[in-house]
C-alpha cells in the first residue's frame, strides 16, 4: 500500500511532537510505502531534514509557503468564472464554513491559468472582492482589504496548484494547509482520506492571530475565519477522523465535523525504552527539566518565570530546557535575554539531545505550553517514572489525573501562563521525595496500561487496511 502523509510545519524538518509521531508510524510499518508531502514555511528549509528517512519513504514532496513572495500576477485579464465557481471563491474569502471546494480546485488547477497570482489579479477576482467588501466589510478601505486577502490566500492557492502524488490513502496530520492538500488528493485520485488531528489547528491559529502584532485589529477576524474554513475542508473530505482524547473529539464535533467519522486513538510510548536509564549522582541537587522545543506556543518564558519562583525557595535547584531552539531564533534570543534580566542562575538550554540520556537524571519535569494535543513529552516522562507539572492544555489533565482508573495522581495540572502556581507546584515536589516517587509510579502504571505503543501502531495498521484495501474503502466494515 502507498500512503501519502501530508504534514505541515513538522516532519521531517522539526524534531519531537508530531514529527516523532510520524516517524514512529512509518518505521513501524515497513510493509507499506510512504510519500511525505511536506509543507514548510520557508524555502530555506529545503532538504534540511532532521530525521534519517526510513527506507520505506519512497518520495518527499517539499512545498514552501513563502513562495508567494516571489510570484507576481498579470493584471486585468478575465478567467470567466461561472456562478458556482464565483460563489465558492467568495465563500472561501468570506469565511464560509460550508465552502464548495470542488469548483475552487477546478479553477486553480486549470491548465489555462498561468499561475495563482494571475488569478488574484484577474477582473473576476476583483469583482468577487468588490461584492464581498460591499456586503461584509464596507468599513474597511478596499485597497487594504484587497492586498491583505491576497497575501492571506495566495500561499494556499499556490499550494493547490502543486502536483499531488498518487497514493492509496491520503493521510493528513493536521487540518489547515495539509488538510486541504489531502482533500485535493482525494478529489484528484478518488482515494480515501484520513485525518489525524493532534491539537485543534484552527483554535491554535486563532490564539496566534489574537496575539499577533502584524495583523491589524479589524483584520484579525478575517484571518481567524479563514483558518476555520480550511479546517472545515479537512473535516468535510475526510473518510475517517482520528483524535487523541475525548475533549478534542467534542471540539471537532462543535466545529462541524460529523461525529460518526471520529474515533480516538491515543499516542503510545515504548515503556521498555525508558527503563534503566542513567541517573544523576545522589549528591546533586534537584534537577528540573522541560522536554520541549523553544517556540512561543510552548511558552518557555512562563517556564523561566516559574523557575525564578522555585529558585527563591529551592536555591540549589538546576533547570534544563531540553530541545531544539533553531526553529525560532528570535524567540530563543528573547528567552536568553529573559534569563539575563531575571538574573536566573543554573539554567541550561541543551539544544537537540538524546532524551534518554537526560530524562533519567531529572527529578521533576515541567510543561508550560499554551496549547497541546496529547504531548509525547509527558508520555515519555511518565514512562520514565517522573512526576510532572503541566499547564491545563490538551489531554494533560487526563494523563496526570486519569479517567476511570485508580492509578492515582501523576503530577500537578495548573492554569496556563500562571508562573506563580507552576512554581509553587514544582516547589511542593522539590520538598517531598515521597511525593515524587508516588507520582512517578502512578504515571508509569497509567502509561503501561493505557498508552501502549503497540496498541497505537496496531490501530493505525487496521485503519490503513480498512481504507486502503483493494476496494479503496467502498465496502468498509
Amino acid at each position: 500500500m502507498r500512503i501519502c502523509m501530508v504534514a505541515e510545519g513538522s516532519y521531517p524538518y522539526i524534531t519531537g511532537g508530531v514529527s516523532s509521531w510520524i516517524h514512529s508510524l512509518i518505521t513501524n510499518m515497513p510493509e507499506h510505502q510512504f510519500i511525505i508531502y511536506a509543507i514548510a514555511a520557508e524555502s530555506k528549509q529545503q532538504g534540511q531534514f532532521k530525521y534519517a528517512l526510513p527506507s520505506n519513504v519512497v518520495e518527499v514532496r517539499e512545498v514552501f509557503l513563502d513562495e508567494y513572495l516571489r510570484v507576481e500576477g498579470e493584471w486585468g485579464h478575465r478567467i470567466k468564472l461561472n456562478a458556482v465557481q464565483k460563489g465558492a471563491i467568495k465563500s472561501l474569502i468570506g469565511g464560509g464554513k460550508q465552502v464548495d471546494w470542488e469548483p475552487i480546485f477546478e479553477v486553480l488547477r486549470n491548465n489555462k491559468l498561468k499561475n495563482a497570482a494571475d488569478f488574484l489579479m484577474s477582473k473576476d477576482y476583483f469583482d468577487v472582492m468588490s461584492e464581498l467588501c460591499v456586503e461584509n466589510y464596507d468599513q474597511i478601505p478596499f485597497t487594504e482589504m484587497f492586498w491583505t486577502v491576497r497575501s492571506m490566500i495566495l500561499p494556499l492557492l499556490l499550494t493547490i496548484r502543486e502536483p499531488v502524488p498518487e497514493a492509496d490513502i491520503y493521510h493528513a496530520v493536521a487540518t489547515g494547509y495539509s488538510g486541504v492538500i489531502a482533500a485535493l488528493g482525494k478529489h484528484l485520485h478518488n482515494k480515501p482520506m484520513l485525518l489525524t488531528e493532534h491539537g485543534i489547528y484552527s483554535r491554535e491559529r486563532e490564539e496566534e492571530i489574537i496575539k499577533a502584532e502584524w495583523v491589524k485589529g479589524y483584520f484579525k477576524n478575517v484571518w481567524i475565519e479563514y483558518f476555520y474554513t480550511l479546517s472545515a475542508c479537512a473535516y468535510q473530505y475526510s473518510d475517517h477522523v482520528i483524535t487523541l482524547f475525548k475533549r478534542n473529539q467534542e471540539i471537532q464535533a462543535e466545529l462541524g465535523c460529523d461525529e460518526n467519522k471520529i474515533s480516538i486513538i491515543p499516542n503510545g510510548v515504548r515503556i521498555e525504552g525508558f527503563q534503566g536509564l542513567d541517573v544523576k549522582a545522589k549528591e546533586e541537587p534537584i534537577w528540573i527539566g522541560g522536554l520541549v522545543r523553544v517556540v512561543p506556543i510552548k511558552d518557555i518564558k512562563t517556564m523561566l518565570h516559574s523557575f525564578q519562583v522555585v529558585k527563591h525557595e529551592v536555591p540549589e535547584a538546576k533547570f534544563f530546557i531540553m530541545g531544539p531552539y533553531e526553529e525560532d531564533m528570535e524567540y530563543y534570543e528573547e528567552c536568553m535575554g529573559l534569563v539575563e534580566a531575571l538574573n536566573l542562575q543554573d539554567v541550561v538550554f541543551t539544544g537537540s539531545i538524546d532524551i534518554k540520556a537526560y530524562i533519567g537524571k531529572m527529578d521533576i519535569l515541567a510543561l508550560t505550553s499554551i496549547s497541546e494535543g496529547q504531548p509525547l513529552a509527558v508520555l515519555e516522562g511518565m514512562a520514565a517514572g517522573k512526576p510532572f507539572v503541566t499547564t491545563d492544555v490538551g489531554s494533560c489533565k487526563e494523563l496526570l489525573y486519569g479517567v476511570d482508573d485508580d492509578y492515582g495522581q501523576a503530577g500537578y495540572v495548573v492554569p496556563v501562563m500562571n508562573y506563580e502556581q507552576i512554581g509553587q507546584a514544582i516547589i511542593q515536589l522539590c520538598r517531598s521525595e515521597r511525593l515524587r516517587k508516588e507520582f512517578g509510579a502512578s504515571g508509569l502504571k497509567r502509561a503501561q496500561d493505557k498508552y501502549s505503543h503497540d496498541a497505537f501502531i496496531d490501530s493505525y495498521k487496521a485503519l490503513y487496511q480498512q481504507y486502503g484495501g483493494r476496494d479503496n474503502g467502498r465496502n468498509r466494515i
